[in-house]
């Protein structure tokens, strides 16, 4: 992948299919790797690691304690831009993006990341951040890979 198209901001999909042993991680792992490298310029909010933690924990089998390590180890990358701020104008333009994009509020609080911070492409296992006109979207898996993904998560 190159740079061209970031910033890049990796939602909570991305962070936890990169951290599980799902056969389609790869996907997600490669971006991951990069960010931590600094071959590309990787946004992380961190509220996105406890989605990832949740996602690991509820979907992907496991223990807190695994899921915890695992995020704690990811923390540790000095070169991914860490976005440590929940300030009142970015949550209420998350609820605002949220409902105008008829899509969760974390969606919409990481679109409003994403545009706050200057993304140009959102890296993501779903379309919803298509919605948003602000920066461009990069679903990481084919619709194949979905379905493997899925056929995996119902195992």
């Amino acid at each position: 992948m190159s740079d061209s198209g970031g910033p890049y901001l990796f939602d909570v999909g991305v962070i936890a299919l990169a951290h599980s042993t799902a056969p389609v991680r790869d996907a997600a792992l490669s971006h991951v790797r990069e960010g931590i490298a600094g071959d590309i310029d990787a946004v992380v909010p961190y509220p996105a690691l406890f989605g990832a933690h949740t996602v690991l924990t509820t979907y992907y089998g496991y223990s807190n304690a695994d899921a915890s390590r695992l995020l704690q180890n990811f923390m540790d990358a000095t070169r991914i831009h860490w976005y440590d701020q929940m300030p009142p104008d970015v949550v209420r333009g998350g609820f605002s993006r949220a409902s105008e994009a008829n899509v969760d509020g974390w969606d919409g609080y990481y679109a409003q990341v994403a545009i706050d911070e200057g993304v140009n492409t959102v890296l993501t296992i779903d379309d919803d951040f298509e919605r948003f006109d602000a920066f461009e979207t990069e679903v990481i898996l084919s619709p194949d890979e979905f379905v493997e993904l899925n056929g995996f998560l119902e195992n």
